[in-house]
């Protein structure tokens, strides 16, 4: 992990999308164990206050459990729940906009469409 304190999202949220994309990506996996709020305080010189922070809104989201006493753990949907909440996140930032532009410079759908298809196989 690497936060930017310079960066005007708060050091929290950044504890939050890190984990989550580690979740993500198969870093830590279902039923794992995440690092502790004082491991991540020491290793990242951030308060444990600002880590358990970020942590927290992981667990609101049902991405990680809490186990008294023992730790944080990834739950068992975390990969799929983070999915679909990247999925929606897609749909409203990129979907939207590019549909949006799309009515302006007049592609029907069908153009829209293929212009899709030929970008998906080229890349």
């Amino acid at each position: 992990m690497k936060f930017n304190f310079d960066s005007p999202e708060p050091i929290y949220l950044q504890v939050a999308e890190q984990l989550e994309e580690a979740i993500f990506t198969g870093i830590y996996r279902a039923g794992e164990q995440v690092p502790s709020t004082t491991e991540m305080s020491k290793e990242f010189h951030i308060n444990p206050a600002t880590a358990l922070k970020g942590m927290n809104r992981l667990v609101t989201a049902q991405i990680i459990e809490k186990r008294r006493g023992v730790g944080m753990f990834v739950t068992a949907t975390a990969a799929e729940t983070i999915r679909q909440k990247r999925r929606a996140q897609f749909y409203e930032r990129y979907v939207n906009r590019f549909t949006a532009e799309a009515k302006k410079l007049n592609l029907s759908e069908t153009e829209l469409i293929a212009l899709v298809t030929r970008s998906y196989h080229d890349a």
